[in-house]
């Protein structure tokens, strides 16, 4: 997936919520991102985001599903904690008005090729654009004309 220098890209961060609920990060407002893991293929798309990318937030078990929507408000940047690893700043936007189960975006042929729903235990992956407006499309975010999606 290529992109030229100032194209937002979009992209999912799953998270087990029993370790970090993406509500915290509605609680703070924004906040340092450091639940990448220690996966070499995470941290090197964790390096891959920039500032005004869009994430979709996913809860794994028990949940499983898509929950919120998030953007990069920081290009990635060594974590101040542990030493080799990096970190992303986030900025809640806004909940899902539904959430989107795992097995509706299973279920969906538009999501056929989607990335993480070959390996749902990554932490990160990016999603197509296409993908992107497909899921907020089942979550019930639809754009406007003069309105793009967030």
């Amino acid at each position: 997936m290529t992109r030229t220098e100032n194209e937002a890209r979009r992209w999912l961060l799953g998270v087990d919520p029993r370790v970090y609920h993406w509500d915290t990060l509605f609680v703070k407002g924004k906040e340092m991102w450091r639940h990448v893991g220690h996966r070499p293929d995470a941290l090197r798309q964790l390096r891959q985001m920039r500032k005004g990318d869009r994430a979709l937030c996913y809860h794994g078990n028990p949940e499983h599903a898509l929950y919120a929507l998030v953007e990069v408000t920081r290009d990635p940047y060594p974590d101040p904690q542990e030493k080799g690893r990096y970190v992303v700043d986030l900025r809640a936007m806004e909940r899902l008005p539904r959430q989107v189960a795992l097995s509706e975006l299973k279920q969906n042929p538009a999501l056929k090729k989607m990335r993480f729903l070959k390996n749902t235990r990554l932490s990160i992956a990016p999603l197509a654009e296409s993908e992107y407006a497909e899921i907020l499309r089942m979550a019930g975010i639809t754009a406007s004309p003069g309105i793009p999606l967030p």
